[in-house]
């Protein structure tokens, strides 16, 4: 073995012992500093320690360098710079023309990023109450005021503090739905989306139902829609479209997509029902990718987006933006047309991320964990904190779940989980990793 590969650490060896000494660690180091954790290890040095010379730690047969993880290219091309939509589409019935590369506001805190955003040529801004505790509304309120007529604003069926319960009273539902009103300075919602549905009950929820038609009679809210990370994820979307009661749906969806939602697709397209695509870059780490060139973490997001909008039934994406030179890289994509080129590189990426990546809509892991924890949930928090850079709101949704549902169950468990794992992933160690991440107290 070389000296590289003895550096190396394998996720699949942490030991359970160590992911609670460094979980044990944090706590420590936060208490006793007040600093964060990424910041009070990477003045000490230790954070490269813990994961091994260089910072490196390797999943499987795939090295991924482990540092902040910026969602935008190192260095921007020139060419990029002004960038702006050069296409738009038809939201399903809505009948706007929705900008194929949009705004999602879920970490946004500067409204001038916003105000560009809108110059650029974007007019589908996605938000809700629980990005940000509301900031995201906020924000978004104070940078479309006195251009709410050249925007799409799509929010969702929640408040700050989490998603609301299918029990919630109408009158509740109404309520979140004016404060989100408040917060965004406008009198009407383009689109209220039934937020993380997770089974046809929620989807068909009456009070949510109910809620809708009074809001829509009020003119409070214009159109219904239907948001996804489910393992049930082809049965409520087929469910959504089939009602005909919601006009736009909005699921994750990226190269080689599991489940394959190319039906789901053609019949929504069919029915005139919008489609927004999210979490397109499935797990944006191409910016920390060790075997990754340069030229191709620059290329990535581009190619991403080329082949999601390559598909004529999608009505456009929806991507997290919070700076500037973001709107630069993801709008050169706009309009244009996917090649050869684009799929070697999506190839690439997918060969190096399939050992790490969980697949939104898979979950057949669930029913295998005596404990019953929601592991897509759990790890696609862990891909917030890790790739998208949003380590508040994992934090924070992590914590959500309760002590009862805490990872920390799977140190001392068999992982029957791995063996129902359709993809192969070392579900216990991510499971260990995502709890050393999400459970420090702040």
């Amino acid at each position: 073995m070389d000296d590289a590969s003895q550096n190396d650490v394998s996720l699949d060896n942490v030991s359970a012992d160590e992911c609670r000494a460094d979980k044990v660690a944090d706590r420590a180091l936060s208490s006793s500093t007040g600093s964060g954790r990424r910041g009070f290890l990477k003045g000490l040095g230790l954070f490269s320690g813990f994961l091994g010379l260089g910072g490196i730690l390797k999943y499987g047969t795939q090295v991924f360098l482990l540092r902040e993880a910026p969602t935008e290219a190192e260095k921007p091309r020139d060419d990029w710079a002004g960038s702006t939509v050069k296409s738009y589409r038809k939201l399903g019935r809505t009948g706007w023309q929705m900008s194929d590369i949009s705004f999602g506001s879920a970490q946004v805190n500067d409204p001038d990023v916003v105000r560009l955003a809108l110059d650029r040529g974007i007019n589908y801004i996605d938000t809700s109450p629980d990005y940000a505790d509301a900031m995201s509304e906020k924000v978004v309120g104070e940078a479309v005021a006195g251009r709410r007529d050249k925007v799409f604003l799509a929010s969702k069926f929640c408040t700050p503090d989490g998603h609301l319960d299918v029990e919630t009273p109408v009158a509740g539902i109404i309520k979140a739905v004016e404060q989100s009103l408040g917060r965004l300075r406008t009198d009407y919602l383009d689109l209220c989306h039934i937020h993380a549905c997770n089974s046809v009950e929620r989807l068909m929820a009456p009070n949510f139902h109910e809620a809708f038609d009074r809001l829509k009679q009020q003119g409070k809210v214009r159109f219904l829609g239907v948001s996804s990370h489910t393992p049930e994820l082809e049965m409520v979307m087929n469910k959504a479209v089939d009602s005909d009661r919601f006009a736009v749906i909005m699921v994750a969806y990226n190269f080689k997509n599991w489940p394959d939602l190319s039906n789901i697709i053609k019949k929504a397209h069919a029915k005139d029902v919008g489609f927004v695509a999210m979490k397109t870059l499935k797990g944006a780490y191409h910016t920390v990718l060790s075997d990754f060139e340069a030229d191709e973490r620059n290329s990535f997001t581009q190619a991403a987006f080329k082949w999601v909008n390559n598909n004529p039934g999608v009505s456009g994406l929806v991507v997290s933006i919070s700076r500037s030179s973001q709107l630069d890289e993801y709008l050169y994509a706009s309009g244009k047309q996917l090649d050869p080129a684009d799929l070697v590189l999506l190839e690439r990426y997918d060969d190096l991320v399939a050992k790490h990546y969980c697949r939104p809509g898979c979950g057949e892991c669930l029913d295998a964990c005596p404990a019953s924890l929601p592991v897509d949930d759990i790890l696609r928090y862990s891909m917030y904190y890790e790739g998208y850079q949003r380590e508040s709101e994992a934090i924070r949704n992590y914590a959500r779940l309760g002590a009862g549902r805490s990872a920390a169950v799977c140190a001392d468990c068999s992982a029957p989980c791995q063996g129902a794992c359709p993809f192969d992933l070392p579900v216990r160690q991510k499971m260990l990793r995502a709890d050393s991440l999400l459970s420090f107290c702040v």
